[in-house]
């Protein structure tokens, strides 16, 4: 076993996506990393559809909540069992009992409560496998810019995710049945972790010894920033889907309510490529500053939209900027992180996400709920500059966590 080494802050020469991805492992464990987390794209509208053949619309939606706020709790909790027992063992038993959880979703003449225990049990075990790629990411690359670089197409291609899932839950369904679409969902849950799993930089990770710290990541006070941050950014990002719905009635466009919210995955896939495939000057939480004001801004065109194709055009703007946002908050997380929770540090983000997303589905249906979408990334804006020492433009300064041990 041996410590990855201490690492310059740029290298030598221009770091590519080819170059990252040619060191060993990297394709593979990326690769795995989208697979297992398909799910993410898939199960939400795949328990949708299943919950809505047994008790409508309502009850779909219902049930699909339940899910997601599940994955919010367990995430953090299973990725601190994976800074304290490494990721082998903690992956392969999550992944394993959600696809039995989705499994049993699936079984003919289930009650309700047992659809609803299923429902929670695959949300609170589905396995964090962004957040430990990101702890694998740092002692995995030669130097910080390639880290820079594999986070920022990490978040980019994390777009892919919510572009290809529904579409292929929608084919399952409409093909063979949601109860199809599930089982499907279960096993490429299953198989991507399995790919991670057993990558050698996966099973040769191993955690950090450390006192017991039942606040973990949230002892950080600059985390805690960060988290309340995120928790704002994801308002705009839940209550998109809900009101491409009113702006499909609005311009009498019933498909606009699938393309909006595409059109700002695939503005995000753009953007994500973009701020990764070049250095920028300034350090990453001024490059967080700048874009949570992107963010903000990049929302009014959409509510000054005049029609459907200016409406979807417009949904790019918030697209562009979102992923290279995603990617700065995700690598000050892993450089923040005290040493030894560094999954459970990205774990926490996600899930300050997904309550932010939560809130804004929630809200969605308010008379007001239209100016959530800049108003999220307003707030967020504000929480970060209300830190001490923004004076300079130095929010969060950098602070470099202590490598992960890993063997090479």
């Amino acid at each position: 076993m041996q410590t990855a080494p201490a690492k310059a802050d740029r290298p030598l020469r221009a770091v590519t996506y080819r170059s990252v991805l040619r060191v060993p492992h990297a394709a593979r464990l990326l690769i795995g990393t989208l697979t297992g987390r398909l799910p993410s794209g898939m199960v939400p509208l795949a328990i949708v559809l299943i919950g809505t053949e047994n008790g409508g619309l309502q009850t779909g939606s219902g049930l699909a909540a339940v899910y997601l706020l599940a994955n919010a709790v367990g995430g953090p909790l299973l990725g601190r069992l994976v800074d304290r027992h490494g990721q082998t063992a903690v992956l392969t038993t999550s992944a394993a009992t959600a696809a039995a959880g989705l499994l049993l979703l699936t079984a003919d003449g289930a009650s309700w409560g047992v659809v609803l225990t299923a429902v929670a049990l695959a949300g609170l075990t589905k396995p964090p496998l962004d957040a430990t790629l990101r702890a694998l990411w740092s002692p995995l690359m030669p130097d910080r810019e390639h880290e820079r670089v594999a986070v920022s197409l990490d978040a980019a291609v994390q777009e892919l995710i919510f572009i290809a899932g529904p579409l292929l839950v929608a084919a399952l369904a409409y093909t063979s049945s949601a109860r199809w679409a599930v089982v499907a969902t279960a096993a490429v849950g299953l198989a991507g972790t399995v790919l991670v799993v057993t990558a050698p930089p996966s099973r040769s990770w191993t955690a950090q010894p450390r006192e017991v710290d039942w606040l973990g990541p949230l002892r950080s006070q600059q985390l805690r920033v960060l988290y309340t941050a995120m928790l704002f950014i994801g308002v705009p990002m839940g209550a998109l889907t809900p009101l491409a719905v009113t702006f499909a009635d609005q311009f009498q466009y019933a498909g606009l309510s699938g393309a909006l919210p595409a059109a700002v995955s695939a503005g995000a896939l753009v953007g994500g490529l973009l701020y990764g495939a070049r250095s920028w000057p300034g350090p990453t939480a001024v490059h967080l500053v700048i874009l949570c004001a992107g963010f903000a801004t990049g929302w009014i065109p959409l509510l000054a939209a005049g029609n459907s194709l200016l409406a979807v055009a417009a949904c790019l703007l918030p697209g562009l900027v979102m992923a290279p946002l995603l990617s700065a908050a995700y690598l000050l997380t892993v450089r923040l992180a005290p040493a030894g929770t560094v999954t459970e540090a990205s774990a926490v983000l996600v899930a300050a996400l997904d309550l932010g997303c939560a809130v804004g589905t929630g809200a969605a249906g308010l008379s007001f709920a239209r100016v959530l979408l800049p108003a999220g990334g307003a707030a967020a804006l504000v929480v970060l500059c209300a830190t001490r020492g923004l004076r300079r433009p130095r929010v969060l300064p950098p602070a470099v966590a202590e490598p992960q041990h890993v063997t090479t």
